[in-house]
């Protein structure tokens, strides 16, 4: 019984790991993008734009709005290939300053104001970071 029992369990081990990576497989990438989808994202950078600058909930919902469609817009510029590097870059800093525009007929004078500054703070330290970058690739260079 015992030599009839191992072979058996072996069989429902090795059975039970392909009907597993089998569903794995089917599965839609889709489903599992979370955050990271157009929606998720869109609330994230909701969400951290009403921490910095205290929206409302009418406020949060317009912002949110705009974002969805800014990064969808932004998804379909990334999605064309066949687009220059340099148009790709000027329509990018063309949906940023629409979006910027569009922010303005929502958050009050203050808000735009932090809002703004934040923005400003967040790209020199992107351009710090990138120099450090750029400094320590050249340092390595001979």
């Amino acid at each position: 019984m015992k030599i009839f029992s191992l072979p058996m369990v072996l069989l429902c081990c090795l059975l039970t790991g392909i009907g597993l990576a089998a569903i794995a497989q089917t599965k839609d990438s889709t489903n599992n993008r979370g955050r990271w989808g157009v929606e998720g994202r869109a609330d994230k950078i909701s969400d951290k734009i009403s921490r910095q600058v205290g929206l409302n909930r009418d406020q949060y919902q317009q912002i949110y709005t705009i974002n969805a469609d800014i990064i969808r817009r932004m998804d379909a510029i990334r999605a064309n290939t066949e687009l220059p590097k340099k148009d790709r870059m000027q329509q990018f800093k063309a949906l940023e300053t629409e979006r910027s525009q569009r922010f303005k007929n929502v958050l009050t004078a203050s808000q735009y104001k932090k809002w703004n500054d934040w923005e400003m703070s967040k790209k020199e330290h992107l351009e710090e970071k990138m120099e450090k970058k750029r400094q320590r690739k050249q340092a390595t260079r001979p």
